[in-house]
């Protein structure tokens, strides 16, 4: 079973546009209303390659109760903890040409007491959790260090934790020694304080994150594929993409793809890449299906073409 914990959920309504005019009616030809969140969309598409997962998260107020009612209908069991301000609502549109704009609401202010419940939450749920994916940015109320305290409670648990998150959040949660990290190629450059513009680079920034505690680095490389820097070896996968219709949610996707096949080597990579390939191709934040997958275009290689250059290279913040 994979547990997954959203510290800042929100419930998504995403809208097709056939294109975004400032000061203009626009008309929407498609819509969708998901519940949203990082460790959330894990949950969703663990449930949706049909496997069991449970979804830990602070809910309140009607957006709250939705999300929760949401996530019931897709058969993902939910530990709510109740907190006393409204998750927050977020809309995306959807151009025809795949660019998204998004608007993202801040979400509540947890308290104290709020934020040691959903520590507690966790812990008490862990019990046959052979993952916790722990993701997404933290709520208002919520020092840097809290995710740090979540990889302490996870294997006390003894369960492996895999987090995605980034800044000072992540540098904090490495004391800890999480299994797996997962950033993308700007929280990367941003953790290692200098700019990526080869695959090279990406492989020297990863194994930096392993020297500062982190059992394993999965880098997303969006269009470029995804790179795995292990104990047992360093691996690149990739696969084609037809065309992009929504990128909201591919990365969670790739994780849980990551983690239903075990959470560690190149078969664990190869499924990442087929998840996030398919996630894109998808509306909204609709996570793929195992009819939606296509393992047999990921192409997978152990010699990593260090000197490759990025096709978007990362300037360091």
């Amino acid at each position: 079973m994979i547990l997954t914990v959203t510290p800042n959920p929100s419930l998504d309504r995403t809208y097709e546009v056939p294109g975004l005019d400032r000061g203009e009616v626009l008309r929407a030809s498609g819509e969708r209303v998901d519940p949203g969140g990082k460790g959330v969309n894990v949950s969703r598409a663990v449930a949706a390659a049909g496997a069991a997962t449970l979804a830990v998260l602070p809910l309140g107020g009607a957006p709250g109760a939705l999300v929760a009612d949401l996530l019931d209908r897709q058969g993902i069991k939910v530990a709510p903890v109740p907190v006393a301000g409204q998750t927050r609502s977020n809309i995306a549109l959807a151009e025809p040409d795949g660019t998204l704009t998004k608007i993202n609401a801040p979400g509540p202010e947890l308290s104290a007491g709020e934020a040691e419940s959903l520590l507690t939450a966790v812990g008490d749920q862990s019990a046959g959790a052979d993952w916790i994916a722990c993701c997404g940015s933290l709520p208002r109320g919520l020092a840097p260090s809290w995710y740090a305290e979540l990889v302490a409670v996870a294997h006390r648990a003894g369960a492996r934790i895999a987090l995605d998150t980034s800044g000072p959040a992540l540098l904090a949660a490495l004391r800890q020694r999480p299994d797996v990290v997962k950033p993308n190629a700007e929280e990367l450059a941003e953790a290692v304080g200098r700019s990526l513009g080869t695959l090279g680079d990406v492989v020297a920034a990863a194994r930096e994150l392993r020297e500062l505690g982190a059992g394993a680095v999965l880098a997303s490389l969006g269009a470029d594929g995804q790179i795995l820097v292990e104990a047992s070896g360093t691996y690149f996968a990739s696969a084609p993409v037809d065309a992009v219709r929504s990128d909201v949610g591919a990365g969670d996707s790739s994780l849980a793809g990551f983690l239903i096949a075990g959470g560690a080597g190149p078969e664990a990579l190869a499924s990442a890449v087929a998840h996030g390939a398919a996630a894109v191709q998808l509306p909204g934040s609709a996570m793929p299906t195992p009819a939606d997958l296509a393992p047999d275009a990921v192409t997978l290689t152990a010699r990593v073409p260090l000197d490759r250059p990025l096709a978007e290279p990362v300037v360091a913040p």
